[in-house]
């Protein structure tokens, strides 16, 4: 039996609340599902990226066996896939599978292929393609049914600090100066607090500041991310902000996963004399496994100048991938959308 995939919602009207609540549940079952891939985060996506959303999932007879979220884009003239869609700053989207650890290796792996092929198959159709890029999460880890189907796959990195033991076994993993910095600062210099919308937005104006300060491009708008914080789930956009002295001296973004807490955004004042970033990622590591977290994404460990901060926490390097589609000569025309920032 072959695998049936089939479309959740209409591309032109968006799915109903029920075709939302099914792909969340989907998502919610997947080892490889994210916030990022519910469906509330999904029409965000593709209102702020102008994209038309193709939200797929497959079936074999009534079972599910993945999801699939593509945005389809008109690029230069030329139709373009992509998962996440451009300039969002999205660290990771793709596929996500259902119902296949149960499975012997060659019924998941053939039932993986099956999936796969059928859902380029579905949006080559619907979004008629010459460039596609897709980036998958650290835990979608098999990677060959996109190679089979015409992608290029490159790996990228991240640092993942394990969040998942006592305070003191952390602490003694860390940097000297990251020990010192979290044991040694005065707890009434400083204020650490679960913020709101308007916290969202002073984090991202923060960060686009530093972004200008350095003549570097910085995407992401504080509507988008207003608008993720109040469409997803309550506690699913964390903005966690420190003040000292009751000003305002940085935050960091967090996204909430559930077992992952993902270090979305984040800025400083570095004017300020407290080791505010390191007390900020301290908190948000500790109150993450609190709430069950055992894992701390930091985001990346694909930039030279900024892995010296990360690797301080003794994180776990790990890998997740770029899927690249299309002749050299429109990869280079697609030039929007090469890396997460």
């Amino acid at each position: 039996m072959s695998i049936d995939v089939k479309r959740l919602g209409s591309v032109d009207t968006g799915g109903t609340d029920a075709d939302a609540e099914q792909w969340n549940r989907f998502v919610e079952q997947s080892p490889q599902g994210t916030p990022f891939h519910r469906y509330e985060a999904l029409e965000a996506c593709a209102d702020h990226s102008g994209s038309d959303l193709h939200t797929l999932v497959g079936y074999k007879g009534q079972e599910p066996v993945g999801i699939f979220p593509g945005f389809g884009l008109t690029t230069a003239g030329l139709g373009t896939l992509f998962s996440p869609p451009p300039n969002l700053l999205v660290p990771y989207l793709g596929p996500a599978l259902l119902n296949h650890q149960k499975l012997s290796t060659r019924k998941a792996e053939r039932r993986h292929q099956q999936f796969v092929e059928s859902c380029l198959d579905l949006l080559a159709q619907e979004v008629g393609y010459r460039y596609g890029h897709l980036r998958t999460t650290t835990r979608y880890d098999d990677l060959r049914p996109l190679q089979w189907g015409g992608f290029e796959v490159s790996p990228a990195y991240t640092y993942v600090v394990d969040v998942d033991r006592p305070d003191d076994e952390m602490l003694a993993s860390f940097s000297s100066d990251a020990r010192k910095n979290v044991r040694n600062t005065d707890a009434d210099a400083y204020e650490i607090t679960e913020g709101d919308a308007s916290d969202v937005r002073r984090i991202v104006g923060m960060v686009a500041d530093r972004y200008a300060e350095q003549d570097e491009p910085y995407d992401l708008t504080p509507e988008f991310a207003v608008d993720l914080y109040e469409a997803l789930p309550e506690g699913s956009i964390r903005p966690t902000v420190c003040h000292a002295d009751g000003e305002f001296v940085g935050g960091i973004l967090a996204v909430d996963g559930g077992e992952t807490i993902y270090r979305w955004q984040g800025a400083v004042d570095f004017d300020c004399d407290l080791p505010v970033n390191d007390l900020l990622d301290w908190h948000l590591m500790t109150a993450g496994r609190e709430r069950g977290a055992t894992a701390y994404d930091l985001i990346g460990a694909n930039t030279q100048r900024l892995n010296k901060y990360k690797a301080k926490w003794s994180p776990e390097l790990s890998a997740y991938h770029v899927a690249e589609f299309g002749h050299p000569v429109i990869r280079a025309a697609a030039h929007l959308y090469k890396q997460y920032g």
